[in-house]
């Protein structure tokens, strides 16, 4: 038996950002991954030929470098070997005509390209940065979410409080075709709400679009030089710097309570870590209630009743050349590039998956980490990252009528002609593309579920992100925040506000909330609830 000040269940960036922000406060801190690496859904490796270093699964680092954990850790995991690269090339669409826009991060270059709109839009978000990014920095269910909204109220009056609700809730659709008259700036932004778990019709893809448009002038497209695992080998050394473990194949089945309180965990192999002040388990709900805690009621019931949001495929290329676009010099020399027909076309793959279609024209997201890092591939070769979020979990059919579907499984077979059919959409955009080809590796949604065990339904965004499960009732109305039913346990990931992506918002949220209240070891804050009755 192994005795922390908490005990953290899961490696994924809130697991390693809260750890390292305890263990820097004072805690020691014990991270337990049921895997055999560290780092949840950041994960580099040489998957397709030696020399050819791919992001797996999570590939760019925008939210984390402008996330308040970077802004506190981010000199200490420098001096660990962190090193980030970025670009004045961002993003881009190409238009299935050959057409293209770009987003960069010089707001002249922008305003010359979408009008005077992008510069009325992004002034209006920088004139309520503090709102904006408060709501996404902060938790809601709290004293400081209180606070946030006092001020807004205070700051804004009635009416203003009222019209930036309706901001927050507004569409993507509804926001880009009443600011902008451009086609071609829908179909640049829009398919950037698919990065958030939402689609451009759904409530509050509006805001999201907004921030993101804001955010990646602002910040760019940054990865770390050698793969997204150097943020993980930084954050680890830091942890262990400051007297705190991470341990691999350690299995959790259990969180151990007793008296309403959470006292550890449990491994499948029967080690048993207790924890002085906190559990904390970066896990999704169905998990947290249906395997790791034995909890009856209204709650435990809904927590296993979460829902699961859009699939997603990841191919990876290994090339023997450069990819070599046709049209625009400038796509050769963009970060991430989107191939859609537009504001529609996104909406339409979209709905195509929810209704358990295969999309007949799906968004296709390509990834050029070359042109950040050339270190990831051999002198003169090329590689692509592309992800595809616009899947169902169980086929019914195929909206092209191409792919006869038998049980709705993700066989190997369909996994490899889906992506045959994305491969010869690429290859419309570039003409070197298929001959360059050394080899391919495709993950379907079934095998990103097998890889991480939070990648359920193949979901990378670990949960609808619907508006019942969103925002004030994320990861659900029953049990919003990052508390739960149990004291001295609290729930993290991207599962939990402030959402998914790389951020570490919800690990950040939970450090600063148990360092703030300076809880001891004897867990006397955290009386049961029957005893506060």
């Amino acid at each position: 038996m192994a005795e922390h000040d908490a005990v953290i269940v899961g490696s994924g960036i809130n697991s390693l950002a809260c750890a390292a922000l305890l263990s820097r406060g004072g805690w020691d801190v014990c991270v337990l991954e049921r895997e055999a690496e560290l780092g949840g859904a950041i994960k580099t490796a040489e998957l397709t030929e030696p020399g050819y270093v791919h992001d797996v699964f999570s590939a760019w680092h925008p939210l984390w470098v402008g996330g308040p954990a970077h802004a506190e850790l981010g000199d200490e995991l420098a001096a660990r070997g962190l090193e980030y690269l970025n670009t004045e090339h961002p993003t881009a669409t190409a238009f299935p005509d050959g057409d293209a826009s770009f987003l960069s991060t010089s707001p002249e270059a922008n305003a010359a390209e979408h009008g005077a709109a992008w510069t009325e839009a992004m002034s209006a978000v920088g004139a309520q940065a503090e709102l904006v990014f408060g709501v996404l920095g902060t938790e809601l269910w709290s004293r400081g979410g209180a606070g946030l909204a006092l001020g807004a109220y205070r700051r804004l009056g009635r009416r203003g409080l009222a019209a930036f609700g309706g901001e927050v809730v507004q569409s993507s659709r509804d926001w880009l075709t009443t600011v902008f008259d451009s086609e071609r700036t829908h179909g640049l932004l829009a398919p950037w709400v698919l990065h958030t778990g939402l689609g451009p019709d759904a409530a509050t893809s509006g805001f999201m679009n907004r921030v993101i448009a804001f955010a990646v002038e602002a910040g760019g497209m940054p990865i770390p030089r050698g793969g997204g695992a150097r943020l993980v080998d930084a954050l680890v050394r830091l942890i262990e710097d400051n007297g705190g473990s991470c341990q691999t194949g350690a299995d959790v089945e259990q969180v151990l309570v007793s008296d309403d309180r959470a006292r550890g965990v449990r491994t499948t192999d029967g080690d048993v870590f207790t924890a002085r002040r906190a559990v904390i388990c970066n896990v999704t709900p169905t998990q947290l209630y249906g395997r790791l805690l034995d909890l009856g009621g209204e709650v435990a019931e809904a927590g296993r009743r979460f829902r699961y949001g859009r699939s997603e495929m990841q191919i990876h290329y290994a090339l023997t050349e450069p990819p070599r676009w046709n049209g625009d010099d400038r796509l050769a020399r963009t970060a991430v590039v989107h191939l859609t027909p537009g504001l529609d076309g996104v909406s339409r793959a979209v709905n195509e998956a929810e209704r358990g279609l295969l999309p007949a024209e799906a968004t296709v997201v390509v990834g050029q980490p070359l042109t950040l890092d050339d270190s990831r591939a051999p002198a003169g070769a090329g590689l692509l990252w592309i992800q595809l979020q616009e899947l169902p979990w169980h086929v019914k059919g195929d909206a092209a009528g191409e792919f006869d579907t038998v049980d709705g499984a993700w066989t190997e077979s369909l996994r490899e002609r889906y992506a045959d059919r994305i491969q010869k959409r690429i290859a419309k955009h570039i003409p070197n593309f298929e001959s360059s080809i050394r080899k391919r590796v495709v993950l379907s949604p079934a095998d990103l579920q097998a890889a991480n065990v939070n990648l359920e339904r193949g979901d990378p965004y670990s949960g609808s992100l619907a508006l019942d499960q969103n925002f004030l009732w994320r990861p659900f109305a029953r049990q919003p925040g990052h508390r739960t039913p149990v004291d001295a346990l609290y729930h993290i990931g991207a599962s939990t506000w402030p959402g998914p992506g790389l951020g570490g918002g919800s690990g950040t949220l939970v450090a600063r909330d148990l360092m703030r209240h300076r809880i001891p070891a004897s867990g006397r804050l955290f009386r049961s609830r029957r005893s506060r009755r």
